[in-house]
């Protein structure tokens, strides 16, 4: 074999290398998502944004909850049996409020049981998603938010607040016009949130959540720990699955340059012996 070919079989080797190790992990993922349904008997369904990288020119690509998710996870839904359990874990930012809501409006539509898994977070449309579910299983240090609208690149509840503060006479029509947008946006995410809540919460309890969590009590990127989303009142345990981490795994965040995160990839825990001492390692 001549230098020539040498070059064009590794060329060849090295353009494809990317390409196997893709539908290797796509192989992993669908026999992890598999095992997962056999063990809880359940249509697993992941809606998981990570920042991706374009392949030539390296920008950052943000991504979030848009109209082809909300198809494809309708289209999953249209594809189960009613009365089968439906599991979606989530890993969001958050997005279109349409979508968010077309998402949450078919998983509280399905007969079957719903539960919503949220291994590390799920932010404002996210949340709006969660909140459709029978039970919100989330990890112990897992965060969701506030839903409360955005218009443009001012929160809703902030536009409110200055018209009814700042004199008539020095606000402008366009601030005018954000502010009563704004208000039909929080009304309108409030009673959203009460039609997905109110079959599983008192009445009085379902209206109070729905307030809180679109009046802008908080900022948008404001983290609901579980322990604060079990002290409003919300329906939520933290006996997220090992086989859901695991599979969160096998969506890691691209990266380009040295991580900034490093570990040796096995569990490591003290033991005890039968008298209750620490043994050695």
């Amino acid at each position: 074999m001549d230098i020539f070919s040498v070059f064009w079989l590794f060329f060849m080797i090295t353009a494809l290398q990317p390409i196997l190790k893709q539908k290797l992990l796509e192989s992993a993922r669908q026999r992890l998502i598999s095992r997962i349904e056999k063990l809880r008997g359940s249509r697993v369904i992941l809606l998981v944004h990570r920042q991706e990288t374009m392949s030539l020119l390296g920008f950052p690509i943000m991504r979030y909850i848009n109209i082809n998710d909300s198809e494809e996870i309708i289209r999953a839904i249209h594809m189960t049996d009613p009365e089968m359990p439906l599991d979606l874990i989530l890993h969001t930012p958050g997005g279109l409020v349409l979508a968010s809501y077309q998402i949450a409006h078919a998983l509280k539509s399905h007969r079957g049981k719903v539960t919503v898994f949220v291994p590390h977070y799920a932010m404002s449309g996210g949340t709006l998603i969660a909140l459709s579910a029978d039970e919100i299983i989330m990890g112990r240090h897992a965060v969701l938010g506030p839903v409360d609208p955005q218009i443009g690149e001012y929160p809703a509840a902030s536009l409110q607040r200055l018209v009814e503060t700042k004199p008539v006479s020095e606000i402008d029509d366009r601030t005018w016009i954000l502010a009563d947008i704004g208000k039909m946006a929080i009304n309108q995410l409030r009673e959203q949130v009460l039609s997905l809540i109110a079959e599983r919460y008192p009445a009085d309890k379902a209206e109070e959540l729905a307030r809180i969590l679109s009046e802008g009590r908080w900022t948008h990127d404001y983290p609901i720990t579980f322990e604060e989303a079990k002290r409003l009142g919300l329906n939520v345990s933290d006996a997220v699955p090992q086989e859901v981490y695991q599979l969160m795994s096998l969506y890691r965040q691209p990266v380009k340059q040295q991580p900034s995160v490093e570990y040796i990839p096995v569990p490591r825990f003290k033991r005890t012996d039968s008298e209750g001492k620490k043994a050695k390692p």
